[in-house]
């Protein structure tokens, strides 16, 4: 069943603790879109309560493997709510930040949030199991033109890595707006055994499940042929599983929500030989 859920306005904190040392040395890899085709962000607000979103997870799974959208390379992020957590199940991956940022989409149309849902790019939003509409918002995002955005893997090892993050010249400028750097750092390969709720009985299987979400800086309008440039670092968490990890950065308008662009890349690490080391 799909819901409609007011939800108050929550404070977003997210410490980003650094690395001080790096035990293996990670491949260095510069993400690249697929050739001839322009990244689009597509967010999905889901809950592993809600029996209407398992459908919609699973159109998400086959947006990314598939990538079906014309001219478009779709960049996912399943994001859990937490509002659905009272009704007898209590989703593992919710989070009230998601639910937060959620909220901030569904203001600018002054409705209240749902699951499940759709955002393309942070413009278009939408029930999130409507495959016709999904791929033809998608691919009206990828006619748009983009912000260029890059990022390396630098270093890595168990419990961090160190990146390199870039973005060309905002395409379109602000027009009073800011235009702020998010990273993000999701895990496919995700499940759960429901034993409650809605999905009692049924094994719910996740792609591009959002774990962290930071904001790394702001980009400058008025700078060319760079706007942006850093070099962030994110610690990983003991229950996640680096194999399984993607690194997201997009340009997105604070006011607007609108995503200027994007970038995404796995983590790979090579295993430093500690006798060959030495």
């Amino acid at each position: 069943m799909m819901r409609s859920f007011p939800v108050a306005a929550l404070r977003l904190s997210l410490v980003v603790a650094v690395c001080s040392a790096f035990l293996l040395r990670a491949k260095a890899q510069t993400s690249a879109p697929n050739a001839g085709r322009t990244p689009v962000v597509v967010e999905l607000f889901t809950s592993e309560g809600c029996s209407s979103c398992p459908p919609a997870d699973l159109l998400l799974q086959k947006l990314e493997a598939e990538q079906p959208a014309a001219g478009a390379e779709i960049i996912a992020l399943e994001e859990h709510v937490d509002y659905w957590n009272h009704d007898g199940w209590v989703d593992p991956y919710s989070s009230p930040e998601w639910t937060q940022r959620q909220q901030t989409y569904v203001n600018l149309i002054k409705n209240d949030a749902y699951t499940p849902e759709l955002v393309v790019d942070g413009q278009s939003q939408f029930v999130g199991n409507n495959p016709k509409q999904a791929k033809l918002e998608i691919e009206k995002a990828a006619h748009a033109a983009k912000t260029q955005v890059a990022i390396t893997v630098a270093q890595s090892d168990s419990k961090g890595s160190l990146f390199h993050v870039s973005a060309g010249k905002l395409v379109g400028g602000t027009s009073g707006d800011v235009a702020e750097i998010w990273l993000a750092v999701t895990e496919d390969g995700l499940h759960s055994s429901v034993s409650r709720g809605e999905n009692a009985g049924h094994v719910l299987q996740h792609v591009a499940t959002l774990r962290s979400l930071q904001k790394i800086g702001v980009a400058d309008a008025n700078a060319a042929p760079v706007s942006f440039s850093g070099d962030p670092v994110v610690k990983f968490n003991s229950h996640w599983n680096i194999g399984k990890l993607h690194v997201t950065v997009f340009v997105q308008k604070k006011k607007s929500r609108e995503i200027l662009g994007a970038a995404s890349t796995a983590i790979q690490q090579t295993t430093v030989d500690s006798k060959q080391a030495g």
